[in-house]
């Protein structure tokens, strides 16, 4: 059996990811109001110490000699704690710095990541006089039990609040979500994401739920009271999550937590769906779907299955670890192959 296949359909929402560099910058738990039960703030951005406007302009003039001769934008984005919390003097100080890049032309954009509940018009002032192009909110979940089993500290409403005014300023929402938190589900998290879909964000984050050390999850996990998700459940629910985003235009532009020495290599008490390349399972299983449909109810006469693609999706459709070749030569008893055309 030869089978053509075209995957712009299923992968279309990673493949908007805008082409650009992003200068990091950790402002650690700086402005978040409660701890989550996840969250292990110093641990997930490296930093223990604060961060002055000093330390902004030798990390952006430090990425800046990697890319300073690349075609491709350049973005500050300040990640970490939530950034609209911290006192607003700071803030200017921040955005004063990054500011100043982006009128010399350096640097194209400016992105900021906060709490739903952080977000006011004159906050958002603030953002506009500053050029921040994108505001991502942590929305986590929009079910309300959830949250506070969690202890986010704000509700569905905030987000839903939050994402209307930032689009009311003409500024690029993005939502970040987190799959397997402490009792959610795969409905709920379909839940979840339909409801941050409604409010029509431009960008999409999914992460997994780590169980970091020195977290409440951390204890809660060790007393039995939560079980972390596996990697094929993990795989599994950002699948169903996904399955709602293909119906819209949104961007996932990322999908799992990136590899760091404090989350991954160097932590050995680290617990949960750890990969470093999670989003290529999910999108394997998404193309493993589509080549099941397509081979549903058709007979397999001969010894072969022939998937004919594009180069650049040749290493999706047979797998990380070859776990899509091996799944349908076990099931089929074929030779599975895939062409890159």
């Amino acid at each position: 059996m030869e089978i053509n296949l075209d995957l712009k359909d299923e992968l279309k929402n990673f493949l908007k990811k805008g082409k650009q560099y992003t200068i990091p910058i950790f402002i650690p738990h700086k402005g978040c109001p409660n701890n989550c039960v996840f969250c292990n703030q110093k641990k997930i951005s490296g930093q223990l110490t604060d961060v002055t406007s000093e330390d902004v302009k030798d990390k952006i003039e430090e990425y800046l000699k990697y890319y300073s001769n690349s075609k491709k934008k350049i973005e500050i984005a300040f990640f970490g704690g939530s950034f609209t919390g911290i006192p607003m003097d700071k803030q200017i100080e921040y955005l004063e710095v990054a500011n100043g890049y982006v009128k010399k032309g350096l640097v194209d954009a400016i992105r900021i990541s906060t709490r739903p509940d952080y977000i006011d018009g004159k906050i958002l002032d603030v953002m506009k006089k500053y050029n921040v192009k994108t505001i991502e909110l942590g929305v986590q979940s929009m079910d309300d039990k959830i949250l506070a089993l969690s202890k986010r500290g704000h509700t569905a409403l905030d987000v839903v609040n939050a994402s209307k005014l930032i689009r009311y300023y003409d500024i690029e929402l993005g939502h970040q979500i987190m799959i397997g938190l402490p009792g959610s589900t795969r409905e709920s998290e379909v839940y979840t994401i339909k409801e941050c879909l409604k409010l029509h964000p431009q960008q999409l984050r999914i992460y997994p739920v780590y169980v970091i050390a020195d977290s409440e999850l951390y204890s809660m996990y060790e007393n039995g009271e939560y079980k972390p998700l596996s990697i094929n459940e993990a795989v599994k629910r950002c699948k169903a999550v996904i399955y709602e985003c293909q119906k819209t235009d949104i961007s996932i532009i990322r999908l799992g937590l990136q590899s760091t020495d404090e989350i991954t290599a160097k932590n050995k008490e680290l617990r949960g769906p750890v990969s470093d390349n999670l989003a290529e399972y999910v999108m394997s299983a998404l193309v493993r779907d589509k080549i099941e449909y397509e081979i549903k109810n058709r007979r397999i006469d001969d010894s072969k299955l022939i998937i004919n693609v594009s180069k650049k999706y040749v290493s999706i459709c047979i797998g990380p670890k070859k776990i899509n070749k091996l799944y349908f030569e076990d099931k089929y008893n074929i030779k599975f192959i895939v062409k890159g055309e």
